[in-house]
């Protein structure tokens, strides 16, 4: 082969691997570039600016709905049911009668107690009438008697006395036991004639079975005011502290999402429920919290409330998740014009999004988060 030939391929061959160094140099520096590109939004600051507002900490509950008042309603006495005055769901006024019980075997038995205390009264005055007779008896035998009768007579005129005083105790206390008897019945007679005792919705206790044969005592059903609903619900022994009667509550209906409701929390209870004070898990304290009336809100609902427990006006705040602990203080990095710096602040009121500033930093500063 000829030096030309030779020479001319070595040359290509240079060309060649020297234009594919220069396309993998090109192409390992634009990766390169674009990798650092990717790295600096990596690398790019959080910046939070100090506000001033309210913070308000607030603490979630869920429970049901339930009727503020209900009236219970009892069985008198023992009873046939004559007539209904109400049905399922009726509005009653307070005195309108709801149903009417049959009476006369409660009547026969009145009847039969007065009877027994006229006889009574007629055998006391019997007995006063003899006892009167047999003292005017004796008065007129007192001269004809002997020392040793007197006496005799005394003696059995004493145990006539202690054995009348007893008499009178058996007496007194069945008279006594008698017109108590006769008051409860002549009370029971007069609510033959049911009426209601509150306004309100009346609602049976088993709507599908309408009774007819009432048991003294018997829960027949109640009287709701509709007007008047409460949230009851649970929290536990950690929350008890937190929550107290007054607090304003902001509560939904889990049913009708667009459905707020304004609430206040009634009662606190001051005892653990029953059950949940035992063994290892933490105790639950039933809250009852007062609704303001709205026209789709019945009894049974899922209900979540958020009880306002703390709120602070005006206060310096920045997001809680901008805020840092080192031992027992609290920091934040603070921006400036020559940098971020370490600044020690003093805290107050806490919520999962924002913290209250007390010290160490003012309205309109920014703090980062690397």
């Amino acid at each position: 082969m000829s030096k030309k030939k030779i020479f001319g391929l070595i040359l290509a061959a240079v060309i060649v691997i020297g234009i594919s160094s220069t396309l993998y140099i090109m192409s390992h520096n634009v990766s390169s570039g674009n990798n650092q590109a990717n790295l600096e939004p990596a690398m790019t600051m959080l910046e939070f600016k100090v506000t001033k507002e309210d913070l308000v900490s607030t603490l979630e509950v869920k429970g049901k709905s339930s009727y503020q008042k209900e009236t219970r309603i009892y069985a008198p006495f023992n009873a046939a049911v004559l007539k209904w005055n109400v049905t399922e769901g009726a509005q009653v006024k307070k005195g309108e009668p709801l149903f009417e019980l049959d009476a006369e075997s409660l009547k026969s038995e009145i009847a039969a107690i007065q009877a027994s205390q006229k006889k009574q009264s007629l055998e006391a005055s019997l007995e006063k009438f003899t006892a009167t007779a047999k003292a005017v008896q004796e008065g007129q035998n007192d001269l004809a008697i002997s020392e040793q009768d007197s006496r005799q007579r005394y003696t059995d005129a004493e145990r006539s006395k202690i054995e009348k005083q007893l008499n009178d105790l058996t007496k007194e206390a069945t008279s006594e036991s008698l017109a108590l008897s006769l008051k409860q019945k002549q009370s029971k007679v007069s609510q033959a004639l049911f009426n209601s005792p509150e306004d309100g919705i009346f609602l049976y206790d088993d709507s599908s079975k309408i009774p007819q044969l009432l048991q003294e005592n018997e829960r027949i059903g109640k009287i709701v005011d509709l007007t008047k609903l409460q949230l009851v619900c649970t929290i536990g022994e950690f929350d008890i502290f937190h929550i107290q009667a007054g607090m304003a509550v902001q509560v939904k209906v889990d049913a009708m999402k667009n459905t707020k409701l304004q609430g206040k929390v009634e009662k606190v209870s001051k005892f653990a429920k029953s059950g949940s004070d035992q063994g290892t898990g933490a105790a639950q304290f039933e809250v009852i919290i007062s609704l303001e009336p709205h026209e789709k809100l019945i009894a049974g609902l899922s209900l979540t409330g958020s009880i306002e427990t703390e709120k602070k006006n005006n206060a310096v705040v920045v997001p809680t998740l901008a805020v840092q602990r080192e031992n027992e203080s609290y920091f934040v990095m603070l921006q400036t014009p020559q940098g971020t710096e370490k600044r020690v602040i003093e805290i107050g009121m806490e919520t999962a999004e924002k913290t209250e500033v007390i010290k160490g930093l003012a309205e309109g500063d920014t703090v980062v988060l690397q």
